[in-house]
């Protein structure tokens, strides 16, 4: 017997915006858009500009699927609107997604709950003398003279509250740090540099409150940057990770618990990389509103689950409906 529709109110898409990554976000909108008028929806395309609110109440829109990524569509300010306005969404709420967008915020609270991150500290364009560490391994330094990182090289420099690996770099000498946290410091005020782990990056999906299942992923680039994920067949996708399985067990615990950690709701995908040798998973950060093209991480574990991309869809909303309706 199937179930019937998760709801019969007029669903708006929300995808494009103003972010670093509106392409990809308009290629998830349409997916599931696609997908949502496929399963019977009374779904709508929604561009989430400046003048989303008019749209939204144009639409008569009452529950928003949201298709965005990066900037203000995942780092809580539109699931603060939303909430203002009264119209229920999908994926978590205002203070997950917060944590979430900010590295150095999540990195303490993912501290805080005993889960293991590479060691890392934090630069910003005001300058400052250096502050106590951040937990094991982590401190803080302004960019007027601050000291390099006390872990060897090499270094990832990232922008703190960025996705998709925009604005990121491996620094292999440190003469090179300068350039790349200058290049980081385009995208926001803080900047995260942290120890370089080498590895097998692992992507682990999480959709309520289980684990779906994982991926690993192995670019042909130095690592895997934005060209890596967004251009065909420059990465190789493995379903399952080729990792014992013993530490795969222990890396989905880790993803459920960082899920938690986090206090996020629907679908989310948490990324690690487990370390060559001692087999650690480091928690390098969680994605609240992953990809969702066909092609993308969670369809792909999803399928590889039993759920095709329709069936993740349409659950993604009935966890939004249950849990925010």
């Amino acid at each position: 017997m199937t179930k019937g529709l998760a709801t019969k109110k007029r669903i708006g898409v929300l995808m494009g915006g103003l972010s670093a990554e509106r392409e990809i976000s308009i290629r998830s909108g349409l997916a599931v858009y696609q997908a949502l008028q496929e399963l019977g929806y009374n779904a709508v395309l929604v561009d989430a500009g400046k003048d989303i609110v008019d749209v939204i109440r144009k639409e008569k829109v009452k529950i928003a699927f949201l298709a965005l990524h990066g900037g203000t569509g995942e780092n809580g300010a539109i699931q603060g609107l939303l909430d203002v306005i009264g119209v229920p969404y999908t994926g978590s709420g205002v203070l997950a997604s917060a944590l979430a967008m900010d590295k150095e915020a999540s990195k303490k609270i993912f501290l805080h709950h005993g889960l293991s991150v590479a060691p890392f500290m934090v630069v910003s364009k005001k300058s400052s003398p250096p502050h106590p560490p951040l937990g094991k391994g982590g401190r803080r330094g302004g960019t007027a003279g601050h000291p390099p990182p006390e872990f060897p090289l090499p270094w990832v420099v990232k922008p703190s509250t960025e996705g998709s690996s925009i604005g990121v770099s491996i620094v292999k000498e440190e003469g090179d740090l300068k350039e790349a946290v200058d290049m980081a410091f385009s995208f926001g005020p803080r900047v995260l540099i942290e120890k370089f782990i080498k590895g097998s990056e692992i992507h682990i999906a999480v959709l309520g409150d289980r684990v779906l299942g994982g991926v690993e992923v192995r670019p042909s680039l130095e690592f895997y940057n934005y060209e890596a994920k967004y251009t065909s067949g420059l990465t190789e996708y493995i379903i399952p990770p080729q990792i014992d399985e013993t530490v795969y067990e222990n890396t989905k615990g880790m993803a459920l618990k960082t899920f938690q950690a986090l206090g996020c709701s629907g679908a989310a995908r948490v990324d690690f990389i487990v370390e060559e040798g001692t087999h650690t998973p480091y928690v390098l950060e969680v994605n609240t509103l992953p990809g969702m093209t066909t092609t993308s991480l969670l369809p792909k574990i999803a399928g590889s689950a039993g759920m095709d991309f329709k069936q993740l869809v349409e659950e993604i909303l009935r966890l939004a409906v249950k849990e925010k309706e």
